[in-house]
Formats: C-alpha cells, structure tokens, sequence
C-alpha cells in the first residue's frame, strides 16, 4: 500500500518565514523545510494501481496557479485541546476551486469524494497529548497572529507520498505538474 496525497508546496522565501516562526511551545513537534505544504487533497493507503491511476487523472489537470498570502496563524483542536498550529493562507476561492479539480481527477481514477470540509493552511507543529491548551500555545498564537506575506504563487501540483516513522511523517514528491502561471497564450 501507499498513502498519497495531493499539495502544493510554497516558495522557498515563504517557507523560511514559516520556519522562522517555528520556536515557543516546548511541546511542538515543528515541522521541517521539507514537510511545509497546502494540502488540497488526502488520499490514504491505496494500491500501486489505484495510485498510477490517480497520477494519470492528476496530469490532465488544467487549472491558474493559486496566488495566496500568509494570513495569520490558528490551531486545531481535538476534544479540547490543541494538536496542530497552522499558518492561514487567503484567499480561498481559487485554493478551493482546485481542491475541487483534484478531488474530481481523485474521483475517476476510483477513490470516493472528500467528504471533509476543505479549509486551506499550512501545518507548522504538531502537539502531543502532554501540550494541552497551555500558556506557551496562547502566547506562540498571540504572537504571530498577524503573520502575513507578500502574495505569492503556488505554481505546482504536487503528489506526495507520506512515510510514517516513530518521529512523524516524511514526505517523497513522486510526481509534479506545473500549473498555469499566466505566462503563456
């Protein structure tokens, strides 16, 4: 089996600001340069020919390069306390109108619809069950609410392949297509 997923991964400037930011909360597990993405679409364990099948629906899609913005940083929760810190990116409508895209190429290639809300950001730390809602969270969230960048575009889809270890996750890019920048006719 092989867990896939679907991203685009932000410029180089982009991420370094995002590691810069990385520090505060004992308890975080930060992530590295290599981790730093926008999900548009999970897709799980699959098999070797499901997952050919999806990189083949993956390349016949056209679609602009999302132009976004760093805008702040937020947690998610579960069951009352917080497990991931993330930074926002704005706006949506184009990040969303992909997600679609990518969700209907993950679609005929066999796998059923996300059924999740799509909420686009970048994950920056993930929290163990020992970090709670602690005062190093609130401060590392009061600090870095008004995070913003430059607009910047997100010019790759990427599928990424997910590699689980006893220190998290690594990502492999197994395969990129450009999308369009606006450069062309």
């Amino acid at each position: 089996m092989i867990r896939l997923f679907v991203a685009l991964r932000p410029p180089p400037a982009i991420r370094r600001e995002l590691l810069d930011i990385m520090e505060g909360v004992p308890a975080a597990r930060w992530q590295d340069d290599e981790q730093l993405h926008v999900t548009l679409r999970f897709i799980g364990e699959v098999e070797r020919p499901v997952a050919e099948d999806v990189a083949v629906a993956l390349s016949q899609i056209v679609a602009p390069a999302p132009t976004v913005s760093l805008a702040g940083v937020w947690r998610f929760e579960k069951r009352g306390r917080t497990d991931t810190l993330w930074a926002g990116v704005a706006p949506h409508d184009a990040l969303a109108a992909l997600h679609r895209k990518v969700d209907q190429a993950c679609v005929r290639a066999g796998l059923e619809p996300e059924r999740r809300a799509y909420l686009p950001h970048i994950t920056v730390a993930r929290l163990a069950r020992s970090a709670g809602t602690g005062f190093a969270i609130e401060e590392w969230l009061a600090i870095h609410a008004g995070l913003m960048s430059a607009p910047f575009p997100l010019s790759h889809l990427v599928l990424y392949q997910s590699h689980l270890g006893r220190d998290g996750a690594t990502y492999e890019p197994v395969a990129r297509w450009a999308l369009d920048t606006g450069g062309g006719t």
